[in-house]
């Protein structure tokens, strides 16, 4: 069997919702956002997450129009991942200093305008240049959407109010896939791909719109100076890392490749201590070490990385399997992924109100009905490869689903719910950078696993393996959860 290339796409980071409520709440003369506020910035939330999964069906039309080739492609994915992973942290800083909503807007309007540049792109690197903006548009976006939440709710509504956020990712991550399949089908005034990314141009002018009337302003009480080394040690340690594990195998693991890896640790210690040493100063640091010594922060985020890193690469290999392995189109793929974004959405709204009852207790639950459903999914495609259809892993997906939806929504609250107000922006960057950091780690890993293994063993037996190296990584979760504070407040 000749060699599998298919470009990786980037993961989707499965949102999280803010905080639960602090000890002390907001103030009475803290504003508060309406619903007409609330369902704006859901739609901004929802573009970066559209976004991710709209491109990945459109890359084989794109590389036949603009003859992009395999690296290219890559960085047309890559690019817009990169760039949001390492603008997210700047970015909350920057909305708690000038302000959340003006950041929001800000961020908007970029979105739609580079979102149109992607959409008129004349060549593969224009498209690549454009892709990269957009990442960083989406980066000055997301964190206002966190932050503004945590800053204008309290009690019930937030609760409600994160549930809502937290479902929007599964809805928006599989509306994106089947979306692009039917724009790419459609073809609506001969736009062909380049729909997808003009799509998004009226989405956000109505954001913009509607925020400009219904969002309030907000922003930290002790407003920061933007820790210049900190944000340039951060990008050099995500860029080190994640520029090679997104393009080295398919450029061939050139030099600048493991050049770049061996910079990762240097510049991650190097954060490390100049963080250390701005905070001792008295100074607010980029990432506070602080912050990350808190119990409820450290015991999360070690729920999140191996779940982040499996997740990232279930999502890349299981795309592979349906539209390489199963032979389904675009679209089919899409819906084929219907029962695990109905059922965690199902789960995201349910599981607050569990949590708050129940405490840790229903994160364990979840990770162990996620590692049924992953389970089951292994022995479908097990027992059944030849002849399975879209519809073949749906039991497995929803079960899988299901979990995620309970298991996801409370630890992010945990993480967050230490954070002051005045830095839920910052709070907020930290946690999808580490979401976005280990999705692209899992895909780099367990997708490289996989499309070494499918040429020499064939792609069911390379599932096999590397959904079995996922199910150590859930079992890691169910593990981990055990450590998390027993109450979500």
């Amino acid at each position: 069997m000749n060699e599998i290339r298919i470009p990786r796409p980037v993961p989707l980071p499965v949102p999280p919702p803010a905080p639960a409520v602090l000890p002390s709440g907001p103030s009475p003369a803290s504003p508060s956002i309406g619903r007409v506020g609330l369902l704006t910035v859901l739609i901004g939330a929802a573009l970066p997450f559209l976004d991710f999964f709209i491109v990945n069906v459109a890359l084989p039309t794109i590389d036949d129009d603009l003859d992009a080739g395999p690296a290219l492609l890559e960085m047309v994915v890559g690019g817009y991942g990169v760039a949001y992973a390492v603008l997210l942290v700047l970015g909350g800083r920057l909305g708690d200093t000038v302000g959340r909503r003006r950041l929001f807007l800000w961020g908007t309007a970029a979105f739609g305008v580079t979102s149109v540049a992607c959409g008129l792109a004349p060549d593969a690197w224009s498209l690549v240049a454009a892709r990269v903006a957009q990442g960083a548009a989406a980066a000055l976006m997301l964190p206002q959407v966190l932050a503004t939440i945590q800053a204008t709710t309290s009690g019930e509504r937030r609760t409600r109010a994160m549930s809502l956020y937290s479902g929007t990712a599964g809805v928006a991550s599989a509306v994106g896939q089947v979306l692009g399949g039917v724009l790419v089908s459609v073809n609506p005034a001969g736009t062909g791909w380049r729909s997808i990314f003009l799509i998004n141009a009226p989405i956000a002018a109505a954001a913009l719109l509607l925020a400009l009337r219904s969002v309030p302003e907000t922003r930290s009480a002790n407003p920061t100076r933007v820790d210049a080394r900190g944000t340039l040690l951060l990008t050099l340690s995500l860029v080190s890392l994640l520029v090679p594990l997104t393009e080295g195998r398919s450029t061939g693991w050139p030099l600048w490749s493991w050049v770049l890896l061996g910079v990762f640790p240097l510049a991650t210690v190097a954060l490390v201590v100049v963080e250390r040493r701005e905070e001792r100063a008295g100074r607010t640091p980029l990432v506070p070490p602080s912050l990350l010594r808190v119990h409820s922060v450290r015991s999360g985020l070690a729920v999140i990385a191996p779940f982040s890193v499996g997740w990232g690469g279930f999502m890349f290999v299981l795309a592979v399997v349906l539209q390489e392995g199963l032979q389904l189109g675009p679209m089919a793929a899409g819906l084929a992924l219907l029962p695990m974004c109905a059922t965690y959405f199902a789960g995201s709204m349910a599981g607050p109100r569990l949590a708050a009852r129940f405490g840790r207790r229903v994160v364990t639950a979840g990770s162990l009905i996620q590692l049924t459903g992953l389970t089951t999914v292994i022995a479908t495609f097990w027992f059944g490869w030849d002849g399975l259809g879209a519809a073949g892993p749906a039991a497995g997906l929803a079960i899988q689903g299901l979990g995620q939806g309970l298991l996801i929504p409370p630890t992010l609250r945990i993480v967050l719910s230490e954070v002051p107000v005045d830095r839920a922006g910052v709070g907020s960057g930290v946690m999808v950078t580490t979401q976005q950091a280990f999705m692209a780690l899992g895909v780099a890993t367990m997708g490289s696993l996989f499309l070494s293994l499918a040429p020499s063993t064939g792609m069911r037996k390379a599932l096999l393996i590397t959904f079995g190296a996922q199910l150590l990584l859930v079992v890691a979760t169910v593990l981990l959860s055990l450590r998390l504070p027993r109450s979500v407040r």
